[in-house]
């Protein structure tokens, strides 16, 4: 069973489709980065998964079963949206205590044990909370739940580069904990290369990219050599090209060796390769800007 199965998946509002031809399968297990620019479709995706959404078209199974009719899968499913809603004016033990009442399978102390490692006190009103504080109690309170799939909708991209450090720190314990399935999505390509092991890339709607993410870096290259029109033997497609008047320099999916020995054939990190696919040209249109930041400090 897939943690999360789509088909054709798509949603629409009016005229616009926020996600459309989206057929994926993700594996339990596995830590998945969710990438793509704003408006990609990586919320949309993620709120079809829990059933806040309704497809227009395709279908898609959470943990097996449909999200919107039937509704206990979702006791198995965390979520923390992007902006951590809570209510401000309750104290961290009253939204424990919510916690605790919407859900049968919840573990209190294990969710009171969390925070007070974190030295967040229970007393204290959510809305005096700081932002990295209000982003641990919301995964506190989705963990609570021993969920066996954790949804996470760009949970650090306000944070601060400590509490960012801190909130993934506390995420991966929890992996290396339970073994849960976590899909993070995420605008920082360094909390990607830092903690996921599965690639999901959307653009323009669609799926990119759905893979391992050795697996993903293994069969693509990045080339410089003169510049020239054609490519070789070895090349399957190119995905991003650049040219000088003497030198081109193309990021490659391979299907074999270059055989050209007038290209010096790279390995390519992760932040180049999603960076090559969030801007090269699809479907006869220009190269995209791409929104996405690789940020080092405190990471």
């Amino acid at each position: 069973m897939s943690a999360i199965d789509a088909e054709n998946l798509g949603r629409r509002y009016g005229s616009h489709w926020a996600l459309r031809g989206c057929s994926l399968q993700i594996p339990t297990g596995r830590v998945v980065g969710l990438v793509g620019p704003n408006g990609a479709g990586k919320t949309t995706l993620l709120h079809l998964a829990v059933g806040l959404l309704d497809p227009s078209e395709g279908r898609i199974a959470t943990l097996g079963s449909d999200p919107r009719r039937h509704r206990e899968v979702l006791e198995r499913v965390g979520f923390v949206a992007q902006d951590t809603p809570l209510y401000p004016t309750f104290t961290v033990a009253d939204t424990l205590t919510l916690g605790r009442r919407l859900n049968r399978n919840w573990d209190d102390v294990a969710a009171r044990e969390r925070l007070g490692a974190l030295d967040i006190p229970l007393g204290r009103r959510v809305a005096n909370l700081s932002g990295g504080q209000r982003a641990q109690v919301s995964l506190a309170l989705a963990l609570a739940k021993r969920p066996q799939l954790l949804l996470l909708d760009e949970p650090v991209a306000s944070l601060d580069p400590l509490a960012r450090r801190e909130f993934l720190q506390s995420l991966m314990d929890a992996v290396a904990e339970s073994g849960i399935t976590v899909v993070l999505s995420s605008h920082l390509i360094a909390d990607l290369e830092r903690t996921c092991d599965f690639l999901v890339l959307l653009r323009q709607a669609e799926v990119r990219l759905a893979d391992d993410i050795e697996t993903i870096l293994a069969r693509h290259r990045l080339l410089i050599g003169p510049r020239r029109h054609g490519t070789g033997s070895g090349i399957a497609r190119i995905v991003r090209e650049s040219h000088t008047d003497k030198q081109s320099t193309l990021v490659v999916e391979v299907d074999g060796p270059i055989a050209d020995p007038a290209w010096s054939v790279n390995e390519i990190d992760l932040e180049e390769l999603v960076l090559a696919y969030l801007g090269e040209t699809v479907r006869g249109s220009a190269p995209a800007v791409v929104p996405l930041q690789r940020v080092e400090a405190g990471v």
